[in-house]
């Protein structure tokens, strides 16, 4: 790329939110930014902001102005698709922006939480094929009491009628009377995989919300509620998936 061609380079990392030009200008003076794989220390170096691939102390900063990324909070009862030809409520009745999105894997209708809303097509095909092992966290309400030994159980794995299948981490989150609050994380997403493992160990599911996607949290986001992703979660959830 010639010396007029394309952007500054700390021009494209400022409007991509990563701050100030002269915090930028800093970066780049410190070695910590890599353009297309390099080391990049000049402050006048010119890139395609559409092409070029930047990274910022190892995480990705995505530059390209069209691409967007959302977190939304499914409500139960809701479907977790765009539209849907039978009439139901979906995702589409709770996003009011005018790019066309789609969303990164799928909830139970009768579960809430986290849903990751964008137009990466790359992104979310790595986030939702099981190679890259992206893992999950939910909310479920039991009844106890519980077994000490539940969770070596659950870490140990059962056996579905479709394969083998296992929690990665699992605690006791909350505990009023018989009523249970149990956190669960898995790195696969087989249909009602959850709610099935659970009902195979003897605690059938009451509720269920999921409140970790990769390394996005819900944290106080509503039901119904959407929100843009941060640059530094968009950074996260790129390097959670090798980009």
């Amino acid at each position: 790329m010639s010396e007029n061609e394309g952007v500054r380079l700390q021009k494209v990392l400022a409007e991509a939110g990563i701050g100030s030009r002269r915090h930028c200008e800093e970066l780049i003076g410190e070695g910590r930014v890599t353009v297309d794989g390099k080391k990049v220390f000049r402050f006048g170096e010119r890139v395609d902001p559409r092409h070029a691939v930047i990274h910022v102390d190892g995480k990705r900063v995505e530059t390209r102005s069209e691409m967007r990324y959302y977190a939304i909070n499914k409500p139960r009862g809701v479907v977790s698709t765009m539209s849907d030809e039978r009439g139901r409520k979906s995702l589409a009745d709770y996003v009011e922006v005018p790019e066309r999105l789609f969303h990164v894997g799928r909830l139970d209708t009768d579960t809430e939480g986290l849903i990751l809303l964008t137009n990466d097509g790359e992104l979310s095909h790595r986030l939702t094929h099981p190679s890259y092992g992206v893992f999950k966290t939910y909310l479920a309400e039991i009844h106890g009491p519980i077994p000490r030994d539940l969770g070596r159980r659950l870490r140990a794995g059962v056996t579905l009628d479709d394969g083998p299948a296992k929690a990665d981490k699992f605690r006791i989150f909350d505990q009023v009377g018989r009523r249970v609050l149990v956190e669960i994380t898995l790195h696969e997403g087989r249909k009602h995989i959850v709610r099935r493992l659970l009902k195979e160990v003897g605690f059938p599911v009451q509720q269920l919300a999921r409140i970790e996607f990769g390394p996005i949290k819900l944290g106080q986001l509503q039901p119904g509620g959407i929100r843009a992703l941060t640059v530094h979660e968009v950074g996260e959830l790129y390097k959670s998936v090798g980009l």
